[in-house]
């Protein structure tokens, strides 16, 4: 089955730079998200942030790892392709945009499992996914903020 692109969006009260900060920093992803199980920088460009980075995420029945190499065009977009892993293929970008309020924050990803989901139970799962890990992306941001 193809993969289908996903999209969710999501205000952040914080400055766009905040946001960014928690996003680039892959390593701290498994202390605040409940989907890493582990992330390692492996390779970093220029400008420090991470060019390829190695992912774990725990799927209950098994441990899914993977790698994504990164494409930055800061302060307004970055974007993620797998490169190898036990999936058959991750595309996807945020948007960041600078409001009076905030940011708006969108991620837009798409995942092709290599393996057999029921379309209702994958879009379930795509969606709550998508969503949790923003609303966790929130959480992180303001905590980080307000210490």
């Amino acid at each position: 089955m193809a993969a289908i692109l996903r999209s969710e969006t999501i205000h952040i009260p914080r400055a766009r730079e905040d946001v960014i900060r928690v996003l680039t920093d892959f390593e701290a992803y498994p202390d605040w998200s409940a989907a890493f199980s582990e992330a390692t920088i492996l390779e970093r460009g220029p400008d420090e942030f991470g060019t390829r980075v190695a992912f774990a995420i725990d799927m209950t029945i098994r441990t899914v790892r993977y790698t994504l190499e990164y494409a930055y065009e800061l302060p307004a977009k970055f974007s993620w392709r797998m490169s190898e892993g036990d999936l058959t293929s991750i595309e996807g970008f945020y948007e960041l945009q600078e409001e009076e309020t905030g940011t708006s924050c969108t991620c837009h990803q798409a995942v092709e499992t290599g393996f057999w989901i029921p379309g209702p139970l994958r879009r379930l799962a795509e969606g709550s996914a998508l969503r949790n890990s923003l609303e966790e992306l929130s959480t992180e941001v303001q905590r980080r903020t307000a210490e």
